[in-house]
């Protein structure tokens, strides 16, 4: 993913059709002179709909279109013809996508599936023919409904990443360098902060042909959840994934402290993030020996199970893909 490329909040302007007026006609022929009411009714505006699209990953098609409308529905007509609705304007988006209201910030609801469609805003009913108005005291009314007036207004629209496996580490904690080797994703790779501006997905081979799906995250640091850093603007990611992969380096200065403030950032941005399924990659671990390892080990949490890893290596990647499977398995 081009990190210019990656846009995951757009506000944009929507405004649906207006109904189309009701008919007052009067039935007019060579027959009739003076014939009673046949006026159709008007058709409806076109709503607004959002549809979701599997093969989009940005919001960036929005960035340059703020302003999209419905058309208005026809006016009705004589012979009770209904007048034609009008066009429906359809927002393709990514999958994990969110609306919300702009004013009030009430989320509206949120596309999932592939197809899915919802309607952001609706289209004015048409109003109805004076044909609807006749009775047996009042033979032939001369008015009709108007068409109902346009729904319009501003509206967010976030990408919330949907993925199996989120990866949670402080800058330079090699969650790039993991999620090259083992997918075939191409995140920039660089020895300095917040190398990663954007998230990138992979998809992970695992054994008998399955796979799962894993996304390198922003790196958080201390005060993200109170907006300091990127790791604000990227925690809502972390809220899709089904499991956490918390990585800490190997030279680390304290591993359980920094596990400890990468959780506790998670925790105040979103309390429910604390029960997702978590796992604990030391990385890096290539430049430690077995007495290293096992010293290490006393300082890890006892309640996240653990695993040294090496990107550069390959040092037991196959026993974390081995724990990330079955713990997702566990979550289904």
């Amino acid at each position: 993913m081009a990190g210019s490329n990656f846009i995951d909040y757009v506000k944009i302007y929507c405004k649906s059709g207006r109904g189309g007026k009701g008919s007052t006609h009067l039935l007019r022929n060579r027959m009739t002179s003076k014939g009673g009411p046949d006026g159709g009714d008007g058709g409806r505006g076109g709503h607004v709909i959002l549809r979701g699209n599997s093969q989009m990953w940005t919001l960036l098609p929005l960035k340059y279109q703020k302003h999209i409308k419905a058309s208005s529905g026809d006016n009705g007509s004589g012979q009770e013809k209904t007048g034609a609705n009008g066009e429906d304007r359809y927002i393709d988006v990514p999958l994990g996508t969110i609306a919300k209201d702009e004013e009030t910030g009430e989320t509206l609801f949120e596309i999932t599936e592939e197809g899915e469609e919802k309607i952001l805003v609706k289209g004015g009913r048409g109003g109805q023919g004076n044909v609807h108005f006749k009775s047996s005291t009042f033979q032939t009314p001369r008015y009709a409904q108007p068409g109902e007036d346009p729904v319009e207004g501003w509206f967010i629209l976030e990408l919330k990443v949907l993925a199996d496996v989120g990866l949670v580490g402080f800058p330079n904690a090699g969650k790039s360098t993991l999620l090259s080797v083992v997918s075939a994703a191409k995140p920039e790779i660089a020895n300095y902060p917040f190398t990663t501006l954007v998230p990138n997905l992979g998809m992970v081979n695992y054994r008998d042909y399955r796979s799962f799906v894993m996304a390198d995250i922003p790196g958080i640091i201390e005060g993200a959840s109170e907006g300091k850093g990127l790791g604000y603007r990227f925690l809502r990611h972390i809220e899709r994934n089904a499991l956490l992969l918390f990585m800490v380096p190997a030279d680390a200065d304290d591993y359980h402290r920094e596990y400890e403030i990468l959780l506790n950032e998670l925790v105040v941005y979103n309390p429910e993030l604390a029960d997702k399924n978590r796992i604990l990659a030391i990385t890096k671990s290539d430049m430690l020996d077995e007495e290293m390892q096992a010293e290490i080990q006393q300082q890890l949490p006892k309640d996240v199970p653990h695993v040294f890893i090496s990107s550069v290596t390959g040092l037991n990647i196959m026993a974390l893909k081995d724990n990330i499977w079955s713990a997702l398995n566990e979550e289904l």
